[in-house]
């Protein structure tokens, strides 16, 4: 995508990639050549108590351009798409044109098709199906619900689980109700970057690697602490396997190695997602 020629001025940007694909390097270019905001669509990101292990800008790029939504929210705090929403609405119409770049596709699907007004989950129902095994909330879903999530994935799993359990609807049954989005794919410029998948392995390594080289560990053990493994904040890839090592239940090379592989997992579903739910996007190769 080097020819700035192709992005209207006029229109939002979104820009959609894997981890490690490129896509805040794209976005900051963008802003850079074009003017705007980096508006971030990262679940992991927004959380304040890690940087180098989801990836945020450093505090040098965020202090040369204008960048919102990164490391704003606690790592005990409730934050869904429905508070992303809400925070990127108030900066969609403002004076500089949003650029919003992230890997978390459910963020996208809901700015561009619109989001279910679903009930609150209590912490009541929260903690008990926290404490129920994956097959067993795979088994109580229903069955329209079943057929359409990623089985792979606990959080969105057991988020259909707590749906059906609090208001007796499936979610796919809420999903149907979906009032108009606020961002319709029309009015945006929306790019999806689909790098080949070894060139990607490969990357995700290096900056693995890169990551470690620049304290990654070190961040791991300021979590220590506070480290809950339920809480949506723990859920930045690397983190649960370089607790276990600072836990002393693995060597720091074989959870090194781990988190390598759970990040090369959470790319290929990123990658799902993009395939089965972006076709109408521009598409880009790094």
């Amino acid at each position: 995508m080097r020819d700035w020629r192709d992005i209207p001025h006029d229109r939002p940007v979104l820009i959609a990639g894997p981890t490690a694909s490129g896509k805040s390097a794209l976005a900051a270019q963008i802003v850079e050549q074009r003017g705007g905001i980096v508006l971030n669509a990262d679940a992991l990101q927004v959380y304040g108590n890690w940087r180098i292990l989801t990836a945020r800008p450093s505090p040098s790029e965020e202090a040369a351009l204008p960048h919102a939504l990164y490391g704003h929210v606690a790592r005990d705090q409730e934050y869904s798409v429905g508070h992303w929403l809400r925070e990127v609405s108030a900066l969609l119409n403002g004076p500089q044109r949003p650029v919003i770049v992230g890997g978390t596709g459910l963020y996208f699907t809901a700015l561009t098709e619109g989001l279910a007004e679903i009930p609150a989950t209590p912490p009541a129902i929260r903690a008990e199906g926290d404490g129920l095994a994956l097959p067993d909330l795979i088994a109580a879903l229903d069955a329209p619900t079943a057929s359409r999530i990623d089985m792979q994935n606990r959080a969105r799993v057991q988020r259909a689980w707590e749906v059906l359990r609090v208001t007796g609807r499936g979610l796919s049954d809420w999903q149907a109700d979906t009032p108009p989005p606020l961002l319709p794919l029309h009015k945006a410029h929306a790019l999806v970057l689909r790098p080949d998948p070894d060139w990607l392995g490969k990357r995700i390594d290096r900056r693995f690697d890169m990551m470690m080289q620049e304290g990654a560990l070190d961040e791991a053990r300021a979590e220590l602490p506070h480290w809950q493994p339920a809480r949506p904040s723990s859920r930045a890839i690397g983190a649960p396997e370089l607790i276990a090592h600072l836990r002393g239940e693995m060597s720091l090379g074989d959870a090194v190695a781990a988190a390598k592989i759970a990040t090369r997992q959470y790319a290929k579903r990123q990658r799902t997602w993009f395939r089965n739910r972006m076709r109408d996007w521009q598409e880009v190769v790094p």
